[in-house]
Formats: structure tokens, C-alpha cells, sequence
């Protein structure tokens, strides 16, 4: 039984000395029909065509002798390391990295890529994916068969991003393609093929010192659902800043998100779920809480599609959501977005009549309710007289979990 593996990650250029070393020694290599094919493989090594992971561990497992992995660029990102690694193939996992597709893709582009996000597209993850593009101004897609450079157009209608598509990197065949977002459905791609989403107001690349994180991070603010700016939108009628941070709690926005926030007003909840890594989608009637949560945004260095349109018929036809907050709109709302079957809604109502028809709408629809009165008083802290008293019901709606 074979106890440790060598993974030889390939980058397109000739292969190392220690490459060549383990690659000679060799009794089983496994990999693509494009590493099989090199002349450094033996003639005399079984081979196996990579498909499932889990099956190619599991035959190395139990090989006798000296077993090989090949793969395209660095095999520990996203690669066959943690699959091989895991403990039930008990495998001891020595790696000979190369460049990865990642690092190359930015480096054709001409671009750094300490600032971007890094998701990988497959059919389970694509539309977490695109949100992640929707969200942030700097993202590298690992893509696949099925979701590659076309479905993350599509998916991305109404967003203006550039795609730089970079096709079999490393080959003869390499090409590096620069389109915007609305051109890109009309070519047919190579795979593999590694994609940079870039665009948005927040896409100017500023150093920083954390990988990953958006240009201006940390924000110049500190916290969330804090008190709108002197001489800013006031909050909604019941609104208040203690009830947008207990909608935010129960909303739980994070990366590869989306969120719906309805009845956006002056876009400090739609601000606030952006912060936390999460696309959003603001909807508002109003056409001048639309600019106001545009200049929020801005202010803020977050990126946010702003919808103008009255709820229910504008939801009609936006992406399916994550997480849906209802800012306004009552019942018929509340009930059409039930019917896009979000994880979370929230929503508030300012008389219990109001509450318990959303509550009986939520209920109705399968979800499992929550509600509470929240009670908040504003006080000076200079006489400790009271400023200003908002008294409303919270309600949640939260779809079963499937255990």
C-alpha cells in the first residue's frame, strides 16, 4: 500500500529536476490526458485519467509502489493536495509547486492581485461566484465546464464589469481575451480557462496589507448601522439605527450573497450589508433615494446595483436572492418574495394588525416566524433628557433548515 505521494504541479515550462527525478521513479502517474502525454512519464507506469478525486486517492491508496499526481498549476490551490491529504486515504503528500494559473492569469493581464477576490466557478458555486463579482471590483474565477466565461456573463446582466478571459494557460493554445461583460456570450471559450472580473466604482487598486481585502479596507469608519451623517436622509417611518442593526444580525450577510433590500431609502442598510462582503440589490420607488443610496455607496467605496422600481412587480425580474430585507410595501411584498424562496426575510411593521398579517404571510409560505417589539429611546447625554422614542415590530421569516 502506497503511504505518500508525490504531486508535481505544471505551469507549461519544462519540468524541474525534482520533477523529473520522481516522475522517473514512477509506478502510477494520474492526471490529465495532457500530462499522461508528456515524454517524462514512463512507459511502463500505469496511468490514470483524472475525473473523481476521491477515486484516483483511493486507487493510489492502495498501490504498490511509487505513485505520481500531475496537475495544472499550484496543486494546493483549489487543487488535489487537500483531497489527497484527507485522512481517510492516509496518504503523506510531498508537492513540487509551480506557478499558479491564478498568479499567471494576472501577470499576462499586466495586474496585481494582492486586492482580488479568489472563487472558484462550478455548477454548485456559480451564482455565489457571480455575486462575488457583483460585490467586489477585483475577481479571479477558477472556471469549469458548464460555468466558465458565458454563464458569469449572463448571470451578471445589468452589471457592467470587464472580463479578462485567459484560455489554456501555459500551452501553445494560450490566449488572453479583454471584453466587456455584455460581449462576452457571443465567443465560444477554451477550457481551461482562468477569468479576472474587474469594474465598479471601487476599482482602483490601492496597496494594501491583507490579501483578498477590498481597496480602502479597513473602512475610515469603524462599526456598523451607525446614525446617518448631520443633515443626511432621515430613516423611515419606525426606523431607527438599533432596528437596522438587529435587521442586520438576523440578515447575516457575507460573501457570495445576495442581498435584496427593498424600500432602500437612503441606502445605510444596503451600505452596511456591501461592508460585509455581501452583492446587494437596492430597490427603491423613490427615484431620489435611489441617488442618495448611490452617493452612500460611493461615500462608502462599496458597490451596490440600485434598482428604481415599485415592489412587487420590479422583483420580478432580479436574480434570486439570499437574504431579503423589506424596507416597505406590506403583505403583497412580503408575499413575493416568499415565493422566490430567499433563506432569511426581514421586514418590521408599526401596528401588531400589520405584524401578524405579515407574520400569517410568512407562516403561509412555509417559513418559520419570529417576532419581537422593539422599543428604542434616543436620550442627550448631556441632561439625559429624551431625544426621540421609535417603538416596532421586528419580524423574521427562516426557511426550515433540511438536516
Amino acid at each position: 500500500m502506497a503511504d505518500r505521494v508525490t504531486v508535481i504541479g505544471w505551469d507549461g515550462s519544462p519540468l524541474t529536476s525534482a520533477a523529473r527525478s520522481a516522475l522517473s521513479a514512477a509506478t502510477l502517474v494520474a492526471g490529465a490526458a495532457h500530462h499522461l502525454a508528456l515524454p517524462e512519464v514512463p512507459a511502463n507506469a500505469e496511468r490514470i485519467r483524472l475525473g473523481s478525486l476521491d477515486l484516483a486517492a483511493r486507487r493510489i491508496a492502495g498501490h504498490r509502489g511509487s505513485p505520481v499526481v500531475m496537475a495544472d498549476g499550484d496543486p494546493g490551490l483549489f487543487g488535489v493536495v487537500r483531497t489527497l491529504r484527507a485522512p481517510q486515504h492516509g496518504l503523506e503528500v510531498e508537492v513540487v509547486p509551480a506557478v499558479s494559473s491564478v498568479a499567471t492569469a494576472f501577470a499576462r493581464a499586466g495586474m496585481p492581485w494582492d486586492d482580488a477576490q479568489l472563487v472558484v466557478a462550478q455548477s454548485r458555486t456559480l451564482r455565489r461566484a457571480v455575486n462575488v463579482c457583483r460585490a467586489h471590483p477585483k475577481v479571479a474565477v477558477l472556471t469549469s465546464p458548464g460555468a466558465g466565461p458565458v454563464e458569469l456573463a449572463l448571470l451578471l446582466e445589468g452589471v457592467h464589469r470587464t472580463f479578462v478571459i485567459c484560455e489554456e494557460l501555459g500551452t501553445e493554445r494560450e490566449q488572453v481575451t479583454v471584453l466587456t461583460s455584455d460581449k462576452v456570450a457571443d465567443h465560444t471559450w477554451r477550457d481551461p480557462n482562468v477569468v479576472i472580473v474587474i469594474g465598479g466604482a471601487a476599482a482602483v487598486s490601492r496597496s494594501g496589507w491583507a490579501a483578498g481585502r477590498d481597496p480602502g479596507y479597513p473602512p475610515a469608519v469603524r462599526g456598523w448601522a451607525l446614525a446617518p451623517e448631520p443633515g443626511g436622509p432621515s430613516a423611515g417611518e419606525g426606523e431607527s439605527v438599533q432596528l437596522r442593526a438587529a435587521q442586520l444580525a438576523l440578515l447575516g450577510p457575507r460573501l457570495g450573497d445576495l442581498v435584496w433590500d427593498i424600500g432602500c431609502g437612503g441606502g445605510d442598510l444596503s451600505v452596511d450589508a456591501a461592508r460585509f462582503g455581501a452583492a446587494v440589490i437596492a430597490v427603491d420607488t423613490d427615484l431620489a433615494a435611489c441617488d442618495r443610496t448611490a452617493a452612500a455607496a460611493r461615500s462608502a467605496g462599496v458597490q451596490l446595483q440600485i434598482v428604481h422600481g415599485r415592489a412587487p412587480h420590479v422583483l420580478e425580474r432580479l436574480p434570486e436572492p439570499d437574504v431579503v430585507r423589506i424596507g416597505g410595501g406590506g403583505v403583497p411584498v412580503v408575499t413575493a418574495c416568499v415565493d422566490r424562496r430567499p433563506e432569511r426575510i426581514v421586514t418590521h411593521a408599526s401596528t401588531r394588525d400589520e405584524a401578524e398579517a405579515i407574520g400569517y404571510a410568512l407562516s403561509d409560505g412555509g417559513y418559520n416566524v419570529e417576532c419581537a417589539l422593539l422599543q428604542s429611546v434616543q436620550l442627550d447625554p448631556g441632561d439625559w433628557s429624551e431625544r426621540e422614542r421609535s417603538v416596532v415590530f421586528l419580524l423574521s421569516g427562516e426557511q426550515p433548515r433540511r438536516d
